[in-house]
C-alpha cells in the first residue's frame, strides 16, 4: 500500500548513486546478451558493413577471434549468419545443407579453438542461400511452400547440429518446423541441442540492414508477408507461441525487439518461458543515426534500450552491442 506525502518521499532512496543501485528493480549483465555475427568467405577478412555502422562481416578465422573476445567479455552466446557467395546460392537454397558451407566451418572453428566456454545459435532459413531471397522454397505460382520448406529446414538443422551448433534458431516462420527440426534432432543423436524459436517474427521495417549483411537484400523478390506476422497483430503471436513451445522448443524469440516490447511481456505472462528479443539491424541503425545527430550520448542510449527489454520480461537479447554493453557493463 502506497502511502501519502511527506511520510513518504518517493525520491528519497534517489538521492545517492548507491542507493540508486540497491533499489535497482531490472539488472543487466553480460550473462543477458547474444551477439549476432556475420560469416564471410577467405582469410583475415573484415568488410566493414555501410548500413550497420560499427558492424563487419568476418571470415572464419575472424569469428573465432571474436568468439574468443564474447568469452573474455562475459557473454554466453554468440549468433552466426552467413553471406554466402553468389555463386553457391540457388532456387533452392541447396548450399543451407552442405557440411562445408561458413555457417558449419564457422561452428566447427569456434568448438575447436573455444571448446565449450561458448554457446554457438545458428540462424535456420533459406534465405542466406537462395537466389530469390525468400526464406523458403518457392512453388509456380512464386508462393513459399510450406512443407516443401520445412523438409529442407530439417536438412539444415541437422547440418548444423552435426557441425557442433548448441541452439537451432529457425528464423523462416514455416507451420510445423519447430516438431520436425525437434524429432529429427532426437532421432539423429542430438537430444541437447536445443531449439530457440522464432515464434513471433514480424513482417518489419526494420530488417534493412540485416539483408544487406547476409547478401539477399538486393535478392529480394516481393515480400514476406505470407509467412511472418502482420505487425497490427498481438493474439495471434500468444498463438504462434504456443504452437512453438508444444512442438518441441525449448525458449522463443520475438522480433523484432523495441517495437515489440508489449508481446514480449504478454508472452513472459502468460507462458513464463524464456523469452529472447532480438534487437533487428535497423534499430541498431537508428540509434546509431541518431548518436551521430547529436539527440543523445550513444552508450546511454544503447543501455537504456538494452534494460527495457529485460524490464518488459527478456531472458535475453540478441545485439549488435553486445560487444559493447559487456564492456560498459563490465566497467
Amino acid at each position: 500500500m502506497i502511502g501519502s506525502y511527506p511520510n513518504t518521499r518517493l525520491r528519497r532512496p534517489r538521492a545517492h548513486a548507491w542507493s540508486r543501485a540497491m533499489h535497482r528493480e531490472t539488472m543487466l549483465t553480460p550473462a543477458d546478451l547474444i551477439w549476432p555475427l556475420f560469416v564471410t568467405s577467405g582469410q583475415g577478412v573484415e568488410e566493414p558493413i555501410a548500413s550497420l555502422p560499427g558492424v563487419s562481416r568476418w571470415s572464419v578465422d575472424g569469428i573465432v577471434a571474436r568468439a574468443k573476445e564474447a568469452i573474455d567479455l562475459g557473454i554466453p552466446c554468440i549468433a552466426l549468419f552467413p553471406n554466402t557467395p553468389s555463386d553457391q546460392r540457388s532456387e533452392d537454397g541447396a548450399a543451407a545443407y552442405d557440411p562445408d558451407n561458413l555457417m558449419c566451418r564457422a561452428i566447427r572453428a569456434v568448438r575447436d579453438a573455444c571448446g565449450n566456454d561458448i554457446g554457438i545459435l545458428t540462424d535456420v532459413a533459406l534465405d542466406p542461400y537462395t537466389t530469390h531471397g525468400q526464406d523458403g522454397l518457392l512453388d509456380g505460382r512464386g508462393y513459399v511452400s510450406n512443407d516443401d520448406t520445412v523438409a529442407v529446414l530439417v536438412d539444415q538443422a541437422l547440418n548444423q547440429a552435426e557441425a557442433g551448433a548448441d541452439i537451432i534458431a529457425p528464423s523462416d516462420m514455416m507451420d510445423g518446423r519447430v516438431r520436425a527440426i525437434r524429432m529429427a534432432l532426437e532421432m539423429g543423436g542430438h537430444p541437447n541441442v536445443q531449439i530457440m524459436s522464432y515464434a513471433a517474427k514480424y513482417a518489419s521495417a526494420f530488417y534493412g540492414p540485416f539483408r544487406d549483411a547476409v547478401g539477399s537484400g538486393g535478392l529480394l523478390k516481393g515480400d514476406k508477408k505470407s509467412y511472418q506476422m502482420d505487425p497490427a497483430n498481438g493474439e495471434e503471436a500468444l498463438r504462434e507461441v504456443a504452437l512453438d513451445i508444444q512442438e518441441g522448443a525449448d525458449s522463443v524469440m520475438v522480433k523484432p525487439g523495441l517495437a515489440y516490447l508489449d508481446i514480449v511481456w504478454r508472452v513472459k505472462e502468460r507462458f513464463d518461458v524464456p523469452v529472447f528479443a532480438y534487437q533487428v539491424s535497423g534499430e541498431y541503425a537508428l540509434i546509431e543515426a541518431g548518436a551521430a545527430a547529436g539527440v543523445g550520448d550513444r552508450d546511454a542510449l544503447v543501455m537504456e534500450k538494452l534494460v527495457a527489454f529485460k524490464r518488459a520480461g527478456c531472458t535475453g537479447v540478441l545485439t549488435y552491442y553486445a560487444a559493447d554493453a559487456a564492456r560498459l557493463l563490465n566497467g
